[in-house]
């Protein structure tokens, strides 16, 4: 696996944030028929909060992002890319594991949203996340605070 760590976000990085979700998720929204190009971005940019947001750095470079948003009865798992040439080697599995175990450590239920046909839902499938509801396009799940010292 690659050195990663994460570093808190600031609105500087809006930009190359939105352009990662543009790639990241152009095949998925190409497939469901919801491709837009102004809209992806926009959409990251109308709800980008960097007070809840790290950026990913592989080698001391932008490599993604992956944001944690409180609400009512749960954190909302959000923003959560990785640039392609890094998928697959471990990097989202580890930044997933760890923000998994923050919140298990608060007690909190995570909550989020994957694409209809995501790749990604496995990974949320293989750290403990189950389905609550889906529709034509978004899958929507949720994962229970374990109690620390279980394995996720």
């Amino acid at each position: 696996m690659a050195d990663w760590n994460l570093r808190p976000a600031s609105l500087r990085d809006v930009e190359a944030v939105a352009e990662l979700r543009a790639v990241v998720l152009r095949a998925d929204l190409e497939r469901l028929g919801r491709y837009d190009p102004h809209r992806v971005r926009q959409r990251l940019r109308d709800g980008f909060e960097p007070a809840h947001t790290w950026v990913i750095e592989v080698s001391r470079a932008f490599a993604g992002c992956v944001a944690l948003r409180p609400d009512d009865d749960a954190r909302w798992l959000e923003h959560f890319y990785l640039a392609p040439r890094l998928q697959g080697g471990g990097i989202g599995s580890g930044v997933l594991g760890g923000l998994l175990e923050r919140c298990d450590r608060s007690g909190d239920r995570v909550r989020l949203n994957v694409l209809r046909g995501s790749p990604a839902r496995r990974l949320y499938e293989r750290h403990g996340f189950t389905v609550e509801t889906e529709d034509p396009v978004d899958v929507f799940m949720v994962r229970e605070a374990l109690p620390v010292g279980e394995p996720g």
